[in-house]
This record gives structure tokens, C-alpha cells and sequence, in this order.
């Protein structure tokens, strides 16, 4: 009888603890292992192809990668994208890939509106002329109200209805929602990705990145944005066609942006967006707090726990 112990790995590091998945693996019948790769594909395939399952955050898992997993049963994603995971090739190995689709949306969405008021009352700039010893109660840059305005959300999933509902108190006048999967709700108008460019004043991007909505926000839609647009992305930085929204944010075409994600991580130093005053930038942090960082780490361990004993995982993203 085989009584060899499965194995699974992580192939990112960056938590300080990994006691959940030690303990939850232990008693599905598996010892855990921290392999980190940095994203290198040759460490990672090599790390991979002797496992039963592996747990990552960033790192490519590609089909030449997956082919190499010579009996893995499971990918579980620490989050929510999986545009680093190819679906199809793991699919043609059986092998199952999963996410945790429902951690972080209070801090996400938290994110989205810090964001958002961050932009809305220039805290970047002000906050640098007190530190710069410089005091003006004067205009340094145009501020409008939120009261009256109009919110256009891009996906309306979790975190976006959470977003939607924490800047509830803020008195928008309309709500527009481009959302495939949303039929008639109360209190949101359904538009399109144009309607919504056009005519919000407020953009909080929360689609998945697919092949289809890989910048969705281009340099056509950014020319359709109200002079008084800011732009708000905590989903994933492909979505947006960076180039395009610097060249309107230095132009002065809209008003600004808040970004904590980007197509390119990190963002190359050298890019000009790092120089605007109308822009506000995070290190896609928005995922983060204790508790969440808690939650996705023994969540992925259970998916991966249920697939070791014969079980589907809650969130199968490739089923056959």
C-alpha cells in the first residue's frame, strides 16, 4: 500500500504565517511546502511538477507549465483573477482550478471609495504643500461635490454593490450599471460601457479581465468622458489602457483617477502617470487587511483540502 503523504506547494511567498494551510492540509492527508519562484517560469516548473496541488497569487501558470504537473489534482488561486491560470490547459489534465471569490470585499470596496475621495478632495496634492511648508487656503485645483452627480459602475458583482452601497450616503442622483448578468435592480439604471463613459461622472471599474474586456477603458471611451470624469480601478490593471488615460489626465480632458491596480506590476518607475497631481496610485493593496489576508489563505487551503479528498471545489472555474 502507498502510504506516501501528497504534497502541496505555494509558489509565491509573502505571507508571514502559513499555520491554516499546514493545519487544514495536514488532515486532508497532505504536508505543505512554500517553494517561492518570483514569477521565474523555470522555478516554477520545476516546483510544480511533483505535487498534488498547488496554491499561487501572481506567478504564470501556462499550458507548457501545467503539462509538466505530472499528477496534480488542483490550482488554487489566493483570490479572485485568474488570468495568470491557464484554464483550458488544466481543464484537458483534469485538473482542477479554483478561486476565493468571496474574501476581501469590504476592503476592496473600501479601497474603491478611498480612492475615489482621495481624487475628489486632491488629498495628494495638499497633503504635499503642508509637508513642503506651503499654506494656502486658495484653489490649487478645481473640486466639484459628489451630491447630485452621477455613479457609473463597470461590473456589479460583490465589491461592486458593496462600493455601491458605502457611497450610498453620498447623494448621487443616478446609479448606471454595465453588467451582462444583472437584470432590473431598484435604485441602478442598466447602460452600456459607452452610455456609462458618456455620462457618469464617477467610473468604478470592477469587471473581470478577460480576453474580451482587456481595456475596456481606451482611448475611444476616455474620449467620450465628461470633463468632470475621474476614473476608479481595483479590479485588474488590463482593463484600462494606461497610456491613454495619462495622456487624458495630463491633458486635463477628465478630471482624474484612482488606481491601485495596473496592467504592468510594478508599474514601469519611469512612467509619466507617476508625475500627475490628478492621479492617486496604491500597490494593488486593496485586497489587504488582517482578517482578509487570514480568510484567502484558509480558504485556498480548504478548496485545495476538498480536491485531495475526492471532493469538487466551492469555486470551480474549469469544469468538465
Amino acid at each position: 500500500m502507498n502510504t506516501k503523504k501528497k504534497l502541496v506547494v505555494a509558489i509565491d511567498g509573502g505571507y508571514h504565517a502559513y499555520d491554516q494551510e499546514i493545519a487544514i492540509l495536514a488532515a486532508a492527508g497532505a504536508n505543505f511546502e512554500v517553494r517561492a519562484c518570483g514569477g521565474n517560469v523555470e522555478a516554477i516548473r520545476r516546483a510544480t511538477a511533483d505535487v498534488d496541488a498547488v496554491l499561487v497569487r501572481e506567478s504564470p501558470l501556462d499550458a507548457a507549465t501545467i503539462d509538466g504537473m505530472h499528477r496534480c489534482q488542483a490550482i488554487v488561486r489566493y483570490g479572485i483573477g485568474v488570468d495568470n491560470i491557464d484554464l483550458r490547459a488544466a481543464q484537458a489534465r483534469r485538473i482542477a482550478v479554483a478561486n476565493v471569490p468571496d474574501y476581501g470585499t469590504d476592503e476592496v470596496s473600501t479601497q474603491s471609495v478611498a480612492l475615489l475621495l482621495a481624487v475628489v478632495r486632491r488629498l495628494r496634492l495638499h497633503d504635499r504643500e503642508v509637508r513642503e511648508g506651503r499654506w494656502s487656503t486658495g484653489v490649487l485645483q478645481p473640486m466639484y461635490r459628489l451630491r447630485g452627480r452621477t455613479l457609473g459602475l463597470l461590473g456589479y458583482g460583490r465589491i461592486a454593490r458593496l462600493t455601491h452601497a458605502m457611497l450610498g450616503g453620498f447623494g448621487f442622483s443616478r446609479v448606471l450599471v454595465s453588467d451582462p448578468a444583472v437584470k432590473d435592480i431598484a435604485g441602478i439604471e442598466l447602460a452600456s460601457v459607452d452610455q456609462i463613459c458618456a455620462q457618469a461622472d464617477v467610473i468604478s471599474v470592477h469587471a473581470p479581465l478577460t480576453p474580451e474586456t482587456r481595456h475596456l477603458i481606451n482611448a475611444d471611451r476616455i474620449a467620450l468622458m465628461r470633463p468632470t470624469a475621474i476614473v476608479v480601478n481595483t479590479a485588474r490593471g488590463g482593463l484600462i489602457d494606461l497610456d491613454a488615460l495619462y495622456n487624458a489626465l495630463a491633458e486635463g480632458r477628465i478630471l482624474g483617477a484612482g488606481l491601485d491596480v495596473f496592467e504592468h506590476e510594478p508599474i514601469d518607475p519611469q512612467h509619466p502617470i507617476l508625475k500627475l497631481d490628478n492621479v492617486v496610485l496604491t500597490n494593488h493593496i486593496g485586497w489587504y487587511s488582517e482578517e482578509a489576508m487570514r480568510d484567502v489563505q484558509r480558504k485556498a487551503a480548504e478548496e485545495a483540502a476538498r480536491v485531495l479528498q475526492g471532493e469538487a471545489p466551492r469555486h470551480w472555474l474549469n469544469r468538465w
